[in-house]
């Protein structure tokens, strides 16, 4: 028996694992671009998020049919492709459904993965009628053109295809129908095949079986190129995820050492720095205009982004027609990450000023100033992705760097560093209002 197919699966195999591999670092390396944070508080708290958001899925389900048809893919997708160490095993020893000397056990297996995927092609079919027929609103604003439009359709029509495969291969296998044992919905596929001699039903069964394997690995390597690296970052980011209360917001540290230097009747402002302290270090910036002044938390934030835009129908500003979309601001920090790390990438690792920033080149103070900091984008997100965070810290760099904020907001900031409060009443005339 030739072994020239079994190295070419082997080739495959590895180039496809490997061309992965690269990829995730480089994603690690981007996130890593972010600042440090420390999210190492309430651990109990964190493992309960990431199990109940993640892996039970419990905040897709507040909008029933999307959750519905997105739990059956999900979890027919994920327990289908254990199938997929049996092709590996096959694939490098050349051997032929391997596990199908468990009897029993095999059969119940395999007719739960054909139930599985045939459940999951009627769901991302629904999928892609409620985006390109039915047309749902969410799905068709101004952000979603281009690759994210296409990008939601390529990934419907990759597991389709996947699917497919699967059932026409179990179906074209002339050994595994022979079996009775676990063909409870390829045996309604194979009639179809009735007049195809054995010869054309093997190479069918052939075919079928390597482009799935194909398939697979493509679909593994697409993930970084898509918005469904949601797939593997849902975890992580929903464990990282905030825990505090969500009209919490966090001080800048920087802020605080000023404040209580300020304070400090012994502090000197033009002391030297201590000698453990570098110039840099003593170089603070206040808020974020880039992607690098963001927390790693962030960015991560960034990359697991679906694009679903829940977040944006339930903004109320973009409900009012403001230009400020949630989904934007994330999907714009990831593609600035993005533009960042293949500059790294270009100049050896190291990054050159390309005259470029988050703040202004690919999102306007007119989007971070019409956000009412309601949190409704932060409570609807499926992943527990926080786009609020980002528009304050830009908001914070826009004040306090650039002493860029609204009038509206200066003649407030005046009146409670003026009055005590934000009204243009000094304290004896606070309460005349009464009178009026």
């Amino acid at each position: 028996m030739s072994i020239i197919p079994n190295i070419l699966f082997a080739i495959i195999l590895i180039a496809g694992i490997g061309y992965f591999t690269l990829n995730v670092k480089k994603l690690v390396r981007n996130i890593k671009l972010g600042r440090d944070v420390d999210v190492s508080d309430n651990t109990p708290i964190r493992w309960k998020n990431m199990t109940r958001i993640a892996l039970g899925q419990s905040k897709m389900v507040k909008r029933p049919i999307a959750g519905f048809l997105h739990i059956i893919v999900y979890v027919g997708f994920v327990i289908i492709n254990i199938e997929v160490l049996e092709i590996i095993i096959d694939g490098l020893f050349g051997t032929h459904r391997i596990f199908s000397g468990l009897g029993t056990l095999y059969g119940v297996l395999i007719g739960t993965f054909e139930v599985l995927a045939l459940l999951v092609f009627v769901s991302v079919t629904l999928f892609w009628i409620r985006r390109n027929i039915i047309k749902l609103q969410r799905f068709w604003k101004s952000e979603m053109k281009g690759w994210p439009k296409a990008d939601g359709n390529i990934i419907l029509y990759f597991e389709m295809v996947l699917m497919a495969l699967f059932l026409v291969m179990n179906a074209t296998d002339v050994h595994f129908q022979d079996m009775q044992n676990g063909n409870v919905i390829s045996q309604f596929i194979a009639p179809l095949f009735n007049n195809f001699s054995q010869a054309t039903l093997h190479i069918i069964e052939r075919s079928a079986w390597w482009l799935h394997i194909i398939g697979i690995l493509v679909f593994l390597n697409y993930l970084y190129f898509s918005k469904h690296l949601h797939i593997l970052l849902a975890f992580p980011n929903t464990y990282y995820g905030k825990v505090k209360p969500k009209g919490e917001l966090d001080n800048l540290e920087s802020v605080t050492k000023e404040v209580m230097m300020m304070m400090d009747p012994n502090a000197d402002p033009f002391a030297t720095p201590p000698e453990n302290e570098s110039a840099e270090e003593e170089i603070v910036k206040f808020g974020a205009s880039d992607v690098q002044d963001l927390n790693w938390v962030q960015l991560l934030n960034a990359y697991t982004c679906t694009e679903c835009g829940r977040c944006t129908s339930e903004c109320p500003a973009n409900q009012t027609g403001k230009k400020l979309s949630p989904r934007k601001i994330m999907m714009d920090t990831r593609d600035r990450l993005e533009e960042v790390g293949k500059n790294i990438d270009a100049n050896k690792g190291v990054l050159n000023d390309d005259g470029k920033q988050l703040l202004g080149d690919y999102i306007t103070t007119e989007e971070l100033w019409a956000c009412t900091s309601c949190n409704a984008c932060v409570e609807a997100c499926p992943v527990s992705i926080d786009p609020l965070s980002i528009i304050i810290d830009m908001r914070r760099y826009l004040v306090m760097e650039q002493s860029a904020a609204p009038a509206e907001l200066n003649n407030m900031m005046t009146n409670i560093e003026n009055n005590g409060a934000p009204w243009p009443y000094n304290q004896m005339d606070r309460l005349n209002w009464k009178d009026e």
